[in-house]
């Protein structure tokens, strides 16, 4: 009986396997292709190619980037996980075949050295990599982009020696600052290692034209009127508390980041709450919002929506409050602010 259960499925299973690619390509069309290219090849810098990304990031990474955003992307919050998956079974029936094994190199002694970072060919390897992965979060030249931080003044690239503190990152990612890990092998890894130093030298090397900011940059206002705006002429206290929402905020955010998140949230979360016909009230967290439909995530996580001519709703959207707030702004408050911010730890 069980054979004859494995004969009948085998045909429904490979039918389902081409519907959902066809399904995926269609999602694929409608919500990624204007950015990523028809064929996924992107534009980068700002725009990465996803070709072969199921290779390089985990199906959790992927859902989670589609969800959240990140950088230049938004968050496509109406996507439901069922869809992303399918998003994500298309895009690996076009991803390259993995590339052969290369030939085992000639056994070497167990403390052999880093390849050499100065090679002109490892560089360029490692440019590649570096621009198909990294450039859209760290910036073309690794001096910084959106949301990764300028990596040519980093310290930890100064006291890297021979890629033992880049491959560690790389490799284990860092997910409280939105990193993913990445599976290269030892050779690309060196190659990366190799570009990074690179560029790193040339940053050095160019005196007087540092594009980065620095956490030193941006502290330079003063703590007690910072604090006296919060609670006073900025009403931040109104919606925000430095014991609840934003207690250790300068811990996850730090510099620039921490600015950016101060006067325009981007990950906001806006509130929604729906009237039904029958006068019964739904709310939950805005999940997609357009002129036919109205959608949230409820307190169970479940995607709810309505046909918007149906229901009446209200939208709380705490980033509108910010950006009402940057007209009002002098210099000294945002300095001042800042450093009150960064005392929140």
């Amino acid at each position: 009986m069980a054979a004859g259960m494995f004969v009948v499925l085998s045909a429904p299973v490979s039918g389902y396997a081409a519907q959902a690619a066809q399904t995926g390509e269609t999602l694929y069309k409608n919500n990624c292709s204007m950015c990523h290219g028809d064929s996924m090849e992107g534009n980068p810098p700002a725009i990465p190619s996803l070709v072969g990304v199921t290779q390089r990031l985990s199906s959790q990474q992927i859902t989670d980037r589609v969800h959240h955003g990140g950088g230049a992307m938004p968050a496509f919050t109406q996507l439901t996980d069922a869809q992303i998956a399918e998003i994500q079974r298309y895009l690996a029936s076009s991803a390259p075949p993995s590339a052969p094994a290369a030939p085992a190199a000639p056994a070497a002694p167990p403390a052999s050295p880093a390849p050499s970072t100065d090679s002109a060919a490892l560089v360029q390897a490692g440019s590649s990599l570096f621009q198909q992965n990294c450039s859209f979060c760290h910036g073309r030249d690794a001096g910084g982009g959106e949301t990764g931080p300028d990596l040519t003044r980093s310290k930890l690239v100064a006291s890297d020696s021979g890629g033992d503190k880049i491959s560690q990152v790389v490799r284990n990612g860092r997910p409280d600052k939105g990193m993913p890990s990445f599976n290269f092998s030892d050779q690309d890894l060196a190659g990366l290692v190799a570009f990074i130093h690179s560029q790193a030298a040339k940053a050095s090397a160019q005196q007087g034209s540092r594009r980065g900011v620095d956490v030193s940059d941006l502290q330079t206002g003063n703590v007690e009127a910072g604090k006296a705006y919060f609670n006073g002429a900025g009403k931040c206290s109104t919606c925000h508390s430095p014991t609840g929402d934003l207690a250790g905020v300068a811990s996850r955010y730090e510099g620039l980041h921490l600015e950016e998140q101060m006067l325009y949230p981007h990950d906001a979360k806006s509130k929604v709450t729906v009237t039904l016909p029958s006068g019964q009230t739904v709310t939950g967290t805005l999940a997609y919002l357009d002129e036919f439909t109205v959608g949230l995530r409820d307190s169970t996580g479940t995607y709810r929506s309505w046909s918007i001519p149906t229901v009446k709703y209200s939208v709380d959207a705490p980033v509108e409050a910010h950006a009402d707030q940057l007209s009002k702004y002098t210099d000294d408050d945002i300095h001042n602010l800042m450093a009150y911010l960064q005392t929140l730890r």
